[in-house]
C-alpha cells in the first residue's frame, strides 16, 4: 500500500471515535446481541461499539470474528466504520459479506501509523469515499486498491459463473480479499477447515443455509470445527430448542455442503493433519497457529465465510505466510526458563509470547532446554492466538521453519517476574472453584490419560468436563482411559469446545472455574460471565477433587 490513507471497503458514515492501542478479537471479545465489549482483558472493556468510529491497530484472536461483525452489521449494532493502520482481514471479511450478500455497507479504512495516531485523539470523525473529516483534520482517501490479480482460465471460469453462481460468488469473494492483501495470484489448496461451523451468532447460520440453498459443494478435502451443541444429545441435555436447534442445523448445512463432521478444534490431531509444505485453508486461529508452527505446512488465518468460499473453489489469496518471506521471525523472544516446568509453563509462554508479539511473527528462544512435546506446543499456540495477529510463530531447536530469522529482528526477554505477573493476571478468581474445564483446544488422548493419571482413581467434588473430537474419545474408549475417567466422575463431551460450550451443558450453578487452558483462561470470563483460574493438569485434578484452587505460584516460579 502507498503512503495514503485508503478505503478498503469504501463508505458514508459518521460517529464517535472509540480508539484503542490494542486489538481486539470480536469473538469472545464483543457481544453480538450488545455490541459491548466483554473481554476482561482489554482496555476498552464494558463500552459499547455500536455506532461508533472504531479505531485500533488490527484484530486479533478468533477467525471467528467476521460472523460476529456480520451479525452486528445485521441488527444495527455494528460500528459505524472501521478504521486500522495494519492489514487487517477477519471482520474486513464480516463487513464485505454484510456489504454483498446482504446489502449492508460499512466502511473499512486503512491508515498510515501518524495518521491513525491524529485522527485516534478526535472525539469524532465523518467518513465519505473520499475523506476521513474531523474537527480541524482531513485526511483524503485513496480508493480501494485495484485488483492485479493474474486469474487462470478456471479462475476465470469460476468468476464468470461457468460453474454456477455460488462458485461465482465465492470466487468475487476470494478476489476481493485477495486485492485487500495485496496478491497477485491465486493458489490450490489441499484441504480446508472450516470454522464458520460454531454458532456464534444467528448470522453464521443464515450465511451457511443461504450458500446451501445456492448449491454450494466443496471440491477439497474440507473438515469442521467444534460447533456448539453436543449433535447427537443436544436434546437430552436439555438445551433450548431456541438454541440447539439452530445451532445443529448450520452444523448440517456445512454436512450438506459436503464438509466431513469431524466437529474439533484440534484438526491437527486427526490422520488427514497436513504435512510440512502442504498448502491448505484452515479457519480457528490454534489450529492455524499449530498447522504453520508445528507442522510446517502453509495456511493464512483465514476468517469465518471466506474458509468456505475456498473450499467451495480450492484457491486462496496467495498472500502472507503462504510465502516464504511473510514466514521469517522479526522478532527473537528469550524466554528465561524455570527448571522442573510444568504443564502450565507452556500455555502461560504463549500467552506472554503474545502479548510481547502482538503484531509479528516471532522466534522462541530458550525452550528448547524444556524439551517440549506436542501437547506442550499445542498450548502454546493456541495460547499465542488469543494476545497476538500473529498466524504463527517460531520455537529455535523445535520447530521445523526456526531457521527462518530476519537478521536485524529486535530482541525482547520473558523473565520469571513476568511470569509471575503473567499467572496473577490468569489467576483472578476465588480460592473456591465449582467447575473444572478441560479440552481448550480439544483435549488429546494423551491429555486425557495424564489427567486420569493425575485423578489417581479418586472422586471429583465438583463437575469435572473434558472436551475432545469423537475420535479422541473413541480412541480413550478403546485404551480404557474413558473408563478410568467415567469411574471419577468426569464427563467427556464431543463436539463442543470450551469456547462454544452454553448452559445447561455448562454448569448453571458454577460461579468459578478452573482450567489448564490459556486460551480459556483468557476468553472464559467473557464467554462465561464466570471467574477463572488457570493452572497444571495436576492443578486441575487437585481442584476437582477438593473444590479448591490453590493460591500459590507454582513450584518452579517460587525457586
Amino acid at each position: 500500500m502507498n503512503s495514503a490513507a485508503r478505503s478498503i471497503l469504501a463508505g458514508t458514515a459518521e460517529g464517535p471515535i472509540l480508539a484503542t492501542s490494542e486489538p481486539l478479537s470480536f469473538w469472545g471479545g464483543v457481544d453480538p446481541a450488545t455490541g459491548t465489549i466483554i473481554d476482561v482483558h482489554h482496555p476498552l472493556h464494558g463500552q459499547t461499539i455500536a455506532g461508533t468510529v472504531l479505531m485500533m491497530p488490527s484484530t486479533r484472536g478468533s477467525c471467528t470474528g467476521s460472523g460476529v461483525l456480520l451479525d452486528l452489521a445485521l441488527n444495527g449494532l455494528a460500528p459505524a466504520a472501521l478504521i486500522f493502520s495494519q492489514a487487517e482481514d477477519v471482520v474486513t471479511l464480516g463487513a464485505l459479506i454484510a456489504e454483498k450478500m446482504f446489502g449492508k455497507p460499512l466502511p473499512v479504512l486503512r491508515l498510515q501509523p501518524d495518521d491513525w495516531a491524529r485522527l485516534s485523539g478526535q472525539e469524532k470523525a465523518a467518513v465519505t469515499p473520499q475523506a476521513i473529516t474531523a474537527p480541524g483534520l482531513s485526511l483524503p482517501l485513496a480508493p480501494p486498491e485495484a485488483s492485479l490479480l493474474e486469474l487462470t482460465g478456471s479462475d476465470r471460469a469460476m468468476l464468470d459463473g461457468a460453474h454456477g453462481d455460488v462458485t461465482q460468488l465465492s470466487m468475487e469473494i476470494i478476489c476481493a480479499m485477495a486485492a485487500n492483501q495485496g496478491a497477485n495470484r491465486l493458489v490450490d489448496v489441499v484441504q480446508a477447515h472450516i470454522d464458520g461451523c460454531i454458532y456464534a451468532s444467528p448470522a453464521n447460520l443464515i450465511f451457511a443455509e443461504r450458500m446451501a440453498e445456492m448449491g454450494a459443494r466443496v471440491r477439497v478435502p474440507t473438515t469442521m470445527n467444534a460447533i456448539s451443541v453436543d449433535r447427537e444429545r443436544w436434546q437430552a441435555q436439555g438445551v433450548p430448542a431456541a438454541f440447539g436447534g439452530p445451532a445443529a442445523r448450520l452444523a448440517d448445512a456445512y454436512v450438506r455442503m459436503g464438509c466431513q463432521n469431524t466437529f474439533t478444534c484440534s484438526p491437527y490431531l486427526l490422520a488427514t493433519a497436513p504435512v510440512q509444505g502442504e498448502m491448505i485453508a484452515w479457519a480457528e486461529s490454534n489450529a492455524v497457529i499449530y498447522a504453520n508452527t508445528v507442522l510446517g505446512a502453509r495456511t493464512a488465518k483465514h476468517p469465518d465465510f471466506l474458509d468456505l468460499c475456498i473450499a467451495i473453489t480450492g484457491r486462496s489469496p496467495l498472500s502472507g505466510v503462504y510465502l516464504d518471506e511473510q514466514r521469517i521471525a522479526q522478532r527473537i523472544i528469550r524466554i528465561d526458563v524455570p527448571e522442573a516446568v510444568d504443564d502450565a509453563f507452556w500455555p502461560l509462554i504463549g500467552y506472554l509470547a503474545g502479548k510481547a508479539s502482538p503484531d509479528r511473527i516471532p522466534l522462541l528462544r530458550g525452550l528448547d532446554k524444556a524439551a517440549p512435546t506436542s501437547e506442550n506446543l499445542k498450548a502454546v499456540c493456541a495460547a499465542f492466538g488469543t494476545t497476538s495477529a500473529a498466524p504463527m510463530l517460531h520455537v529455535e531447536g523445535i520447530t521445523p521453519e526456526a531457521h527462518l530469522v530476519l537478521q536485524e529482528a529486535d530482541q525482547l526477554r520473558i523473565t520469571r517476574q513476568d511470569m509471575a505477573t503473567g499467572w496473577r493476571l490468569l489467576n483472578d478468581g476465588p480460592d473456591r472453584v465449582d467447575l473444572v474445564a478441560i479440552g481448550s483446544p480439544h483435549a488429546s488422548l494423551e491429555e486425557c490419560r495424564a489427567f486420569a493419571d493425575a485423578l489417581q482413581d479418586g472422586r471429583v467434588a465438583i463437575p469435572t468436563i473434558i472436551t475432545a473430537g469423537r475420535h479422541i474419545i473413541a480412541a480413550a474408549k478403546g485404551d480404557g482411559t474413558l473408563e478410568r475417567l467415567e469411574a471419577s466422575g468426569v464427563e467427556i463431551i464431543p463436539d463442543l469446545c470450551w469456547c462454544s460450550i452454553s448452559e445447561p451443558v455448562f454448569p448453571i450453578a458454577a460461579k468459578a472455574l478452573m482450567t489448564n487452558s490459556g486460551k480459556y483462561a483468557h476468553y472464559g470470563p467473557g464467554l462465561s460471565g464466570r471467574a477463572v483460574r488457570f493452572g497444571s493438569l495436576a492443578n486441575c485434578a487437585e481442584a476437582a477433587l477438593s473444590g479448591f484452587a490453590t493460591r500459590d505460584l507454582p513450584l518452579w516460579l517460587e525457586a
